[in-house]
């Protein structure tokens, strides 16, 4: 039977932590938490359970998950990010997939809880995500509000039954301030990678935003709360492109 090493990367996660780390009890035979200096009570709550809690100075998300990846001790790894758990449905797909590790990686559907909900619709869910692979099939890439693992030429990929449960904010400004430090994180990403933006821009992306997560995605569906996460995402669209024009003509004569 393969052996499961479970990475986490943390930041002032008291909040979560402990749910995440419980529902991984008895399925990870090795646990990785990689900290970046939190100051309230993460590293508390971790020495609880049986893991190795390293400290080190967060600079991107990718790179802090790769970074975790190589600290761990087994090949066949479990990521999660700290306000995410394993459904029961989910936690006994991957103790069959420890009888019988058939694939490279392995998909399964995220269910996002939005201010105490559960959201069935927009980009919400299923939102599937490769979570359980094998570290030498490839790395985390893309930007970094947004990484993910990308599995090399040839790799093969499953998917599972359950949900990973997850907690992205805790209340409508919670969800604000988060989507506007994603807006400029990926503003300053895109910058880097010269993608381009003109006046038109955030407007076209705002527009089609909506219309993407709200109608052909089926936000409406998810009353008030659907409303409101295609609104935000729609706005923090726009303010990702207008920041990355802003910064395309930073230091250009006017």
């Amino acid at each position: 039977m393969p052996k499961i090493s479970a990475v986490i990367i943390t930041y002032n996660e008291e909040l979560y932590i402990d749910k995440c780390l419980a529902s991984i009890d008895g399925i990870a035979d090795e646990i990785v938490v990689v900290d970046s200096f939190s100051s309230d009570a993460t590293e508390e709550i971790c020495k609880k359970y049986n893991v190795r809690f390293i400290k080190h100075e967060f600079q991107g998300y990718k790179d802090q998950k790769n970074f975790a990846l190589r600290l761990a001790t087994y090949k066949n790894i479990l990521s999660l990010d700290a306000d995410e758990a394993l459904s029961e449905r989910l936690k006994q797909s991957i103790l069959n997939v420890k009888e019988n590790w058939k694939h490279d990686g392995y998909l399964f559907n995220r269910r996002n809880n939005y201010c105490g909900k559960w959201i069935r619709h927009s980009q919400w869910y299923p939102n599937r995500q490769l979570r359980l692979f094998y570290s030498d099939k490839g790395q985390f890439g893309e930007l970094n509000i947004h990484e993910k693992f990308i599995m090399s030429n040839g790799g093969t990929i499953g998917k599972l039954k359950g949900d990973l449960l997850h907690w992205p904010c805790i209340s409508y400004q919670d969800h604000l301030d988060k989507m506007s430090k994603y807006s400029t994180l990926g503003a300053e990403e895109y910058h880097k990678a010269g993608r381009k933006a003109n006046l038109f821009t955030p407007y076209i992306h705002f527009i089609w935003g909506f219309i993407r997560t709200y109608i052909i995605n089926r936000g409406f569906l998810d009353g008030h709360n659907g409303f409101l996460i295609c609104s935000i995402y729609a706005k923090s669209t726009f303010n990702k492109y207008k920041k990355l024009r802003h910064l395309n003509n930073k230091g250009v004569p006017r």
